[in-house]
């Protein structure tokens, strides 16, 4: 009595508002419609009909005597569904075409894709779960997922998606839902939920609202049992059923009602919601008005009381108003019950005519009418789109949630001062993670086989990245710390600043007694190679913070909390499509690099291309040397990037000077060096001496006076094999020069004629000049200063001077086998002679680095001073240098940097704008940036091993082809 008293009246008052007033199976040309499902259903015998009630599960990876099964139930009981399971989607494909092609009417594929066709599929692409959709603010992302989801659905022929999920997740133990929801807010979950609906079936793919009436809060799992759910009417009212209402009202398509035991609606024991003809009828049908197609969940589930004879729970699941059984035990016996039914009147005409109909009209909206077999050429392609890469990222960035922030910990600043360690938790892998952290400072996995050792080798670092990684194969993997996890976290936090970024559902906190010796707290959702790598984006600001959490973590947080924070215009990583480049394209800067090695032009290359500010190319490609036994090139080797030094060691610091007002470009070299007052040279302007416009000689080979004149080996009056107060300038390995023959180069510089001629002559001397300059100004060496003024606070920490002191000799790429000065095979030390001479510390050359870095200092540059949060010059000092003083004169350059050619040939392929900058190097290496097109480029080579000889990679054009492939890769 109590359901009429209460629920009826209610349903009854409301029913006019919660009605769906519009078919949502009805097709743009209705009349049609009709006519073809009137055709249909009149050409089908009482058996045909009764089979189209039935939906069965197909497998595209077990094999011909499982498909025989399937085209046995075609065939003969005229089923009128698949709903496909595991395979793959070529097989899948394939298996639909023939099944299709053995039945009379066509049949409606349905699918489980909540998250996509990776749920059921391998090699399909995996969108996001529903836990992490619901953790995103901006509800169009969800409904492009929900959208790009139907697109693969029609794309490999499903009709019915069973999504979305709309259970309120109010119970974290649920072992069935849990990432399945999307949040615990009916209003949120009510909102993604339409949001992904509309999306989906605005593709063409009809969504399924489940689990009727809400399975949100049980901790039964109802594939293995009947669960129950304990709450009153009104309560099911107000936020279970909530969702429902809502999708329907907005022209939701199909519902599945549960397998579940709700006693406030059915008060008959051990009946499921999917036999419950209360309701599924009276509730869902007549008060909620729904008109779509109702789906049984699973009816091969257990925990189903008084239903001994197979089919009998088909024929229950009918009665109670299902239009679809979904995957019955026994199809055969099922429909004889049915038929048994039909013939005593137990079921009519006009309630079987109901239901075939309706299926009928929804083969008939998503195209059935006009079947076609699905096309398997190029099929995984378009099931792994860059779209669909795209807006995984951007799903990913829009969840990932930052929950505490002490002390704005977050995002990770002031790099100079961080030293950061990584310790991974869990079972599963955290090293894309890891090495996503990696390109943005030097982090350092600390590893232990216990709990003192871990914390001694801890002490080293003054910030702790904890990553907890848990698998990401599928939601309901287990998510849980264990106990011992838990104690060194504890531990961790207590004796370090910690970070702790959770790779699973934010049920995981609740294990945790206290957060308040954590000071930045991280949820990211998955495992996913894509969540890991945003993460870390965010914990390092290349990336804004935008999360909120769809779930409490007990009483500390609670639903919709997270805290937001900008991007601090750092590099970011994504692909070509992200940024207007076509991956297609840019892809065939592979062949042209891998020419380069193959043809010996340089045993290996360092690749990267960045466009408005995300790395959207990155590869490596030879060895180290010529012998294919030796190392290949990996992104964290450094090369000798020859006279790139000059763009990203000197020139920083001397713009850095000129916005100071210690020099300007007008400075003259007697106002710089007392001593070049009397000296041809003391009018030389810093601007003349950068542009390569003074008539210094291009280059002194300052080597050879020191080398025996008869044995052309290095003279033992200026070199010794030992170190010395005396020998105390490291040339190479075992090698050192007299400490005083630094003022001998420099005198050599001072006393040097002058070119006979004004013209466009490059030089390196202006660069021995101004080390000494800046040096003597700050009373501290030149390898010193960069670290101190740029690199550390850039994060640069594969660039440096003198690598043989800071890295492992398997990183360094060697760049020279020196049978002319040194003897010896060149590796960790500068490959000029000048700078080697200088101790590895030139301002024309002696910098090692790998492409990561580079891209960062060129993207300091095309951000005119800016990175990382901070300013380091003004846009118009950077404009100053990157002007063309002398163009008028056919001189390119600007003061520093070189600029693309003024003619037919030069350092660019012709293809760049005027107001691009770079500089290349005699190693093979090469970077470049345009301030147009938002473009930075960077090759690093070692082209002069094991001899320097002919420069094919200069007189093949290498790079520069590769520069023409970027911008022909261009599509916005």
């Amino acid at each position: 009595m109590h359901r009429v008293t209460f629920l009826a009246i209610f349903f009854l008052v409301f029913n006019t508002t919660f009605s769906q007033n519009k078919n949502p199976l009805e097709a743009k040309n209705p009349v049609l419609q009709q006519k073809w499902v009137d055709s249909v259903y009149n050409s089908l015998d009482i058996d045909q009909k009764i089979g189209q009630l039935f939906m069965v599960r197909a497998f595209s990876n077990q094999g011909l005597k499982h498909e025989n099964i399937v085209s046995q139930l075609i065939m003969d009981q005229y089923i009128g569904g698949i709903i496909y399971s595991t395979g793959g989607p070529v097989a899948q494909a394939k298996l639909n075409n023939r099944l299709q092609a053995l039945s009379k009417t066509p049949l409606l594929i349905g699918m489980d894709a909540e998250w996509g066709l990776s749920m059921r599929l391998d090699s399909t692409f995996a969108f996001p779960w529903n836990m992490t959709l619901g953790a995103i603010k901006d509800n169009k992302i969800v409904e492009q997922v929900g959208y790009q989801i139907g697109e693969h659905c029609n794309r490999i022929g499903v009709h019915f998606n069973f999504a979305p999920v709309v259970d309120i997740n109010t119970n974290p133990k649920n072992p069935i839902i849990g990432n399945r929801s999307f949040g615990e807010d009916r209003d949120n979950v009510t909102e993604k939920a339409l949001a992904f609906m509309k999306g989906m079936q605005d593709a063409g793919v009809l969504a399924n609202a489940k689990h009727f009436p809400g399975h949100g809060d049980t901790d039964s799992d109802s594939h293995k049992t009947l669960p129950t759910i304990n709450f009153d009417e009104k309560r099911i009212d107000s936020i279970e059923i909530y969702p429902y209402k809502k999708l329907i009202e907005k022209g939701l398509s199909s519902v599945m009602v549960a397998h579940l035991n709700v006693p406030a609606l059915e008060s008959e024991s051990g009946v499921p919601s999917s036999l419950s003809k209360h309701i599924v009828t009276d509730i869902l049908k007549d008060s909620l008005g729904f008109k779509g197609l109702i789906y049984t969940d699973a009816l091969e589930m257990k925990g189903v009381a008084d239903f001994s004879e197979p089919g009998d729970i088909d024929l229950a699941a009918f009665l109670a108003g299902n239009d679809v059984m979904l995957i019955s035990e026994d199809v055969p016996k099922a429909i004889s019950k049915m038929r048994e039914a039909y013939d005593s009147g137990v079921i009519t005409e006009e309630r079987l005519a109901h239901s075939v109909k309706k299926i009928l009209q929804a083969k008939y909206k998503v195209g059935l009418n006009n079947f076609k077999p699905i096309e398997v050429e190029n099929l995984v392609n378009e099931l792994n789109r860059p779209k669909d890469v795209i807006l995984n990222e951007v799903a990913f960035e829009n969840a990932i949630t930052v929950v505490k922030n002490k002390s704005n910990l977050l995002p990770i600043r002031n790099l100079k001062e961080k030293k950061v360690a990584y310790v991974q938790l869990g079972d599963d892998s955290g090293s894309t993670f890891f090495n996503e952290l990696k390109k943005y400072t030097k982090v350092h996995e600390v590893k232990a086989d216990n709990l003192d050792e871990l914390i001694e080798k801890l002490k080293a670092y003054n910030t702790v990245v904890v990553g907890f990684h848990r698998s990401n194969d599928h939601p309901w993997k287990d998510y849980k710390f264990t106990d011992q996890e838990l104690v060194w976290l504890y531990e961790i936090a207590r004796t370090n600043t910690v970070i702790l970024d959770v790779f699973v559902k934010p049920y995981a906190l609740l294990d945790i007694a206290t957060f308040e010796n954590i000071e930045g707290l991280v949820v990211s959702y998955q495992n996913s190679e894509t969540a890991q790598q945003k993460s870390a984006q965010i914990i390092f600001g290349a990336a804004e913070a935008k999360g909120q959490l769809p779930v409490s973590i007990g009483t500390f947080y609670n639903e919709g909390h997270g805290i937001d924070y900008n991007s601090m215009a750092l590099l970011s990583y994504s692909i070509p499509e992200r940024v207007g480049m076509s991956s297609e394209k840019l892809a065939k800067i592979d062949s042209v690099a891998q020419l380069a090695v193959d043809k010996e032009m340089t045993p290996g290359i360092q690749l990267l291309v960045a466009r408005k500010g995300k790395v959207i190319y990155n590869k490596n490609f030879g060895h180290h040397t010529y012998d294919k036994d030796s190392e290949s090139v990996t992104f964290s080797d450094i090369y000798d990037v020859a006279s790139l030094t000059k763009i990203i060691a000197t020139l920083p610091l001397l713009m850095e000077m000129e916005e100071q007002g210690i020099v300007t470009l007008d400075s003259k070299l007697s106002e710089l060096l007392p001593e070049y007052a009397n000296s041809n040279k003391k009018d030389v302007t810093l601007k003349r001496m950068l542009s390569h416009y003074a008539r210094l000689k291009p280059w002194i080979p300052f080597y050879y006076a020191t080398l025996d004149s008869v044995t052309k080996r290095p003279d033992s009056k200026y070199y010794s094999n030992e170190f010395s107060s005396n020998f105390s300038v490291k040339v190479a390995n075992n090698l050192y020069m007299r400490k005083d023959y630094q003022d001998t180069i420099q005198g050599i510089i001072k006393d040097s004629d002058l070119l006979s001629k004004l013209r466009y002559r490059y030089s390196d001397l202006p660069y021995y000049i101004l080390k000494k300059f800046i040096e003597k100004h700050y009373d501290k060496p030149l390898d010193e200063l960069v670290q101190e003024h740029f690199y550390q606070s850039l994060g640069a920490n594969y660039t440096t001077y003198n690598p043989y002191n800071k890295f492992s000799n398997k990183s360094i790429v060697p760049t020279e086998i020196d049978d002319y000065y040194r003897y010896q095979e060149i590796k960790g030390y500068v490959h000029d002679m000048g700078a080697a001479m200088q101790g590895g510390v030139g301002g024309h050359a002696g910098i090692f680095s790998n492409a990561n870095d580079v891209a960062k200092i060129m993207q300091l540059f095309l951000q005119k001073g800016y990175y990382g949060g901070k300013r380091y010059f003004k846009p118009e000092t950077l404009d100053k240098f990157n002007t063309c003083y002398f163009c008028e004169d056919d001189n390119r350059r600007g003061v520093g940097f070189d600029k693309p050619q003024l003619g037919e040939s030069g350092p660019t392929c012709g293809c760049i704008s005027m107001t691009s900058f770079g500089h290349s190097g005699f190693t093979g290496t090469y970077a470049w940036a345009d301030p147009e097109e938002e473009i930075v480029y960077v090759f690093l080579a070692n082209r002069t091993y094991p001899v320097a000889g002919s420069n094919t990679l200069l007189k093949e054009n290498i790079r520069t082809e590769i520069q023409r492939l970027i911008y022909e890769s261009i599509e916005d």
